[in-house]
């Protein structure tokens, strides 16, 4: 007598994949706003900002990563627990980068 649960749960998975399963517009219209963002962070970084282009290039990145992050690596559609372990992640990383940017900005000169 087969395991009719496991065919079931199986099968389930099967549908919510294809439910999730995003198709070729979607895709195509995040390329084109990647491609945008790139244009307007090059545009801005030409523009003379100066210590604010820094902080629009990396609004624009955090823009850009979340889009990627979102659509093509499928987080959007993924389990809570894998969304939560993955910005605990992005948590850790963002604060060993400013605890490096303080520690560079606090430095006293080596001459």
């Amino acid at each position: 007598m087969k395991d009719t649960t496991r065919d079931t749960k199986a099968l389930e998975r099967e549908l919510e994949e294809e439910l999730h399963s995003t198709g070729y517009g979607t895709y195509i219209l995040v390329w084109l706003g990647l491609i945008g963002l790139t244009a307007i962070t090059v545009t801005v970084a030409g523009l003379n900002l100066g210590s604010f282009a820094l902080i629009a290039a990396l609004i624009i990145a955090t823009v850009k990563s979340a889009l990627v992050v979102n659509y093509f690596m499928h987080i959007k559609f993924d389990t809570p627990i894998f969304k939560i372990f993955v910005t605990i992640c992005i948590i850790v990383v963002l604060t060993i980068f400013i605890i490096t940017f303080f520690d560079y900005l606090y430095r006293e000169p080596l001459i």
